[in-house]
């Protein structure tokens, strides 16, 4: 008991009070070896078992304590009873690959046992370990661990791996291949140089090597296809990460360097593939005609494939050629029907295939090819057994078509009071339909392009409801909310100067709603915009309002309450500062408030409520903010109470829990005063 508890103690990280303990722990071990026992051996093979474990947690505890002295002596114990203990002796051996604390200086044991040769596989890993470590302080030791290891080749190529760790590595890289150049597995020694020099984010010598090799394949020493097949792998994925970070210039070079190495002629899936990768290069970068020059290439090969299909596809629709966009949609539409066109690995998910329908259809609405458009939104409705899918493709149509004609048609409404209104209408609609589209545009010039007209066209409709009520229109405009919520959207989202002077007229209005107030928080928060002030203004005005009414509608009042308290207190900054602690403390006041007056306020958020508190009270407790650590774990036992049916889930757990954490506390406090005012 006395070793489990002193256990604990370390892996809480109380090393001086795990100490304690297991020096008990050590005695008692001595006084049962003194006793003895009717079967001696088994009883001295228990007993040395035992304080083998109370001597590594020793030599853990001493090593958090950055006792390394103490630490290594516990470890030579250790060592001492390991003849007498067989299995411990393998387990120890193999766990030395992996990195615990004190095994470290264990990994120095290894060289004094016998090693058989299923060692060796041990030992390798043993040498990966220490290149994963400190690379000048484990250097040594991982040439020692090799040179137990005889498996020649292997050993080789995990020596190279070591060595070029050093700027010396690489010299003794290229004097082996050169050596052995003659060897067949001399392109292993060529991929390795080319890895590393990628691994240290040397591209350009890591080109210039991949040009050597390729001069070389092409003079004569072609690679062998296995070596060949993991080559066009490395040159791939270096491809593919520039691509993703948008950098197609230098994607486009890394798949050149691997349709290089295909020989005159030959033609297969991967060379589809590749053509069909560097043509989405070739449009990133606006060079139509040699994206249109290697979709051909792949065309030849794989011309009912779904991805070769919807390249063409767009080469056409940016060349603004309808009728081949038009011939292309029909080949896509035929390629998503053909199932063994599609390619297994890339098309998993049911319905996925007529997916490309609907980015098709979008593509080209993005184009202004609506003719286009329509013609795929027919095909999708015709194959995909997704109504929903369908559904939002015609919604999306619907707004194009909306943005693209309303504004024409209101010009041609005349001025008067009834047609004004129906001007201001279609005028909202187009607003409605920019914003919607720019929630969902791909590049953020286009939602700046989005954004910008929808704000023209709020305007337009502010213009005509100022001149409806010079007109002596004294009704209440229903739009006027509504106009309100999309300015303040489009505003936030543009990071427009006017949103200061538009919010300060809107809190100053004498009846806002609380579904206006979370609606401008939630506005404000979402991406492009970021104003986490502006949103915590809006939902303490709401909870304020929720807080003024007669009967509290608590299922939107704890809604409301969680919104602002995440946003007053994130979980990746529970740190705050004490004054702002205190503003946050009157939140859970005032939701304990409630709480206790409401019996249907949500379990669950009474739970999230108690977790929020506790664990904002641990997070004090790290930054030794000891006194505001203990209030705030109280503050949230506090909660514990009123969690109804769960409560009895979580009392003997949150309770249990207090208790060790005020020990804690107290402990910690002892030591010396807070670094900070408590609150």
């Amino acid at each position: 008991m006395t070793m489990k508890t002193g256990k604990g103690w370390v892996d809480v990280g109380n090393a001086a009070l795990a100490d304690g303990f297991l020096q008990t722990a050590q005695k008692v071990k001595f006084l049962e070896n003194r006793c003895g026992s009717q079967d001696e051996d088994v009883h001295k093979i228990r007993l040395d078992r035992d304080l083998f474990k109370v001597l590594s947690y020793q030599a853990e505890s001493a090593v958090a304590q950055r006792d390394f002295q103490r630490a290594v002596m516990c470890v030579q114990r250790c060592k001492d009873l390991l003849p007498r203990l067989p299995r411990v002796v393998s387990v120890f051996k193999a766990g030395c690959p992996s990195p615990p604390k004190p095994c470290r200086k264990g990994s120095l044991l290894l060289p004094d046992f016998h090693l058989d040769p299923d060692l060796a596989k041990v030992l390798r890993l043993l040498a990966n370990t220490y290149l994963d470590w400190d690379w000048p302080w484990y250097q040594d030791k991982a040439l020692k661990t090799l040179n137990l290891a005889k498996e020649a080749p292997r050993f080789s190529y995990l020596h190279m791996c070591l060595l070029a760790r050093d700027s010396v590595g690489f010299d003794f890289l290229k004097t082996v291949c050169d050596r052995f150049e003659s060897s067949a597995d001399v392109g292993k020694g060529f991929l390795l140089h080319v890895k590393l020099l990628l691994q240290r984010k040397e591209d350009q010598l890591a080109k210039k090597k991949v040009e050597d090799i390729l001069t070389a394949h092409h003079a004569g020493k072609e690679l062998p296809p296995q070596i060949l097949s993991w080559l066009h792998t490395i040159l791939w994925d270096r491809a593919a990460q520039n691509f993703e970070a948008q950098n197609y210039f230098e994607a486009l070079q890394w798949y050149n360097y691997s349709l290089n190495f295909y020989p005159s002629g030959q033609m297969d899936a991967d060379f589809a593939k590749l053509q069909r990768n560097r043509a989405s290069c070739y449009i990133h970068l606006k060079q139509l005609e040699k994206a249109n020059a290697a979709v051909k290439e792949a065309e030849r090969f794989d011309a009912a494939n779904i991805f070769t299909q919807f390249i063409i596809f767009k080469i056409a629709v940016l060349r603004d050629n309808t009728e081949e966009a038009l011939t292309a949609v029909d080949a896509l539409e035929k390629s998503v029907g053909n199932s063994a066109a599609q390619e297994k690995e890339m098309v998993k998910e049911e319905n996925s295939s007529t997916a490309f329908l609907t980015f098709a259809a979008q593509f080209a609405l993005e184009n202004g090819q609506q003719d286009v458009a329509r013609r795929a939104l027919e095909y999708l409705s015709q194959h995909s057994q997704d109504l929903q899918q369908v559904l939002t493709a015609l919604k999306v149509f619907i707004i194009h078509l909306c943005s693209t004609y309303f504004p024409q048609l209101s010009q041609l409404c005349p001025s008067e009071k009834t047609v004004l209104t129906s001007q201001k209408a279609c005028l909202l609609m187009v607003a409605a339909a920019d914003l919607e589209l720019g929630r969902s545009a791909s590049e953020a010039s286009q939602q700046t392009e989005l954004l910008s007209r929808a704000l023209e066209h709020i305007q337009g409709c502010k213009e005509i409801s100022n001149v409806l009520k010079l007109a002596g229109d004294g009704s209440k405009d229903p739009t006027e909310n509504l106009l309100l919520l999309y300015e303040i959207e489009a505003r936030a989202k543009l990071h427009d100067a006017g949103l200061t002077s538009l919010l300060e007229s809107v809190w100053e209005l004498p009846q806002l709603e609380t579904k206006i107030l979370e609606t401008i928080a939630s506005v404000a928060m979402e991406h492009p915009a970021h104003y986490p002030d502006i949103a915590k203004k809006a939902l303490r005005k709401a909870l304020s309002l929720y807080l003024q009414g007669e009967s509290i509608d608590v299922a939107k009042f704890s809604k409301c309450l969680h919104s602002f308290i995440n946003l007053s207190l994130p979980d990746e900054a529970l740190s705050t500062d004490v004054c702002s602690l205190q503003d946050i403390w009157s939140t859970f006041e005032v939701a304990l408030r409630v709480i206790s007056h409401s019996v249907k306020y949500p379990q669950v958020e009474i739970l999230w409520l108690m977790t929020k508190a506790w664990n904002t009270g641990v997070s004090q407790y790290k930054e030794g903010m000891y006194a505001t650590a203990e209030k705030w774990c109280h503050l949230g036992i506090r909660f514990l109470d009123h969690l109804g049916s769960l409560k009895k889930c979580y009392e003997g757990q949150v309770r249990h829990c207090a208790k060790c954490f005020t020990s804690m506390i107290s402990w910690d406090s002892n030591k010396g005063p807070e670094r900070q005012a408590d609150a």
